[in-house]
């Protein structure tokens, strides 16, 4: 893939004005962009462009933003930015839960917007797919382009697969196996962005990914919100960029997808505890033995 290649954005947007903003704001960032006006089109963008970034709005023609953040976190594992007036905090949580790494609320601000592209950059990038299957013909068929192709400035040519057969995966890393974090029975490896539960792989978004790599690598050390929304943008712990309460939620959106995706309980934590008023840590023990720090 070449360097321009890493550095496409494709902008799913059925308003003309919002569209040409989007696009000024990522090309004066260095970005190629492909822009889309609907879901479909979007979705069939993304798949055959591999961008880095994808901005996507909610209220679109055909599918809603909500479905094509499912559809392209199902063939890609692009960033995710989600645009919408839509401002309410189950409206967010929803764009969080549907695959999206950030929720900007209309009207956005370009210079908050081109503060979390650069976050975004500053974040090591899973380049495989959080799952692979259709999105857009029946069961089985492959990803296939709208017939109204998307708008691009350059030329515009599901569901996910349930875990992997454990028989095909390796034996769990324990802690201290070279480069893997571990904790009980799950494993999590930063260079091929691979994560193990009890011996089977786990499909993570980029962020959830990096919420957990976080925690296992903190151990017993409590993260607060701010700490890893701080993370999430490419900051280190105690910086003094400020956290408002719409980033606080956002994090408590990618904890509870995050511990579904893995069989974690907040009532009887296995690997990540809640520690009230303060953030999140790992549990106190690793199968019987005394957590590793």
């Amino acid at each position: 893939m070449s360097e321009d290649d890493t550095r496409t954005a494709v902008i799913i947007e059925d308003d003309p004005d919002v569209r040409s903003l989007l696009d000024e704001v990522f090309r004066a960032a260095g970005f190629r962009t492909v822009l889309a006006g609907t879901g479909l089109e979007g979705v069939a963008a993304v798949a055959a462009h591999e961008p880095i970034i994808t901005t996507l709005d909610i209220n679109l023609p055909g599918i809603d933003g909500f479905e094509a953040a499912r559809r392209i976190r199902a063939v890609s594992a692009t960033f995710i930015i989600m645009l919408s007036a839509l401002g309410e905090e189950s409206d967010v949580v929803l764009g969080l839960t549907s695959g999206a790494d950030e929720y900007l609320v209309k009207p956005f601000r370009p210079r908050e917007l081109r503060a979390r592209i650069e976050a975004l950059l500053r974040r090591p990038r899973n380049t495989r797919p959080v799952g692979t299957g259709p999105a857009g013909g029946g069961a089985g068929e492959p990803l296939r382009a709208a017939s109204s192709a998307p708008e691009s400035n350059a030329s515009a040519e599901g569901q996910p697969m349930p875990a992997r057969n454990p028989s095909a995966t390796a034996a769990i890393p324990t802690i201290g196996t070279a480069g893997w974090h571990a904790h009980r029975d799950i494993s999590l490896d930063p260079v091929t962005h691979t994560v193990l539960v009890a011996q089977r792989e786990v499909e993570l978004t980029p962020t959830e990914f990096d919420l957990l790599a976080t925690l296992l690598e903190s151990k017993r050390r409590v993260r607060s919100k701010e700490d890893l929304a701080l993370v999430l943008r490419g900051e280190a712990f105690g910086s003094a960029s400020y956290v408002g309460e719409p980033d606080k939620r956002a994090i408590e959106a990618h904890m509870a997808n995050l511990r579904r995706k893995i069989g974690d309980s907040t009532a009887e934590p296995r690997y990540i505890e809640t520690v009230r008023g303060v953030g999140y840590r790992l549990t106190a023990h690793t199968d019987g033995a005394p957590a590793q720090s």
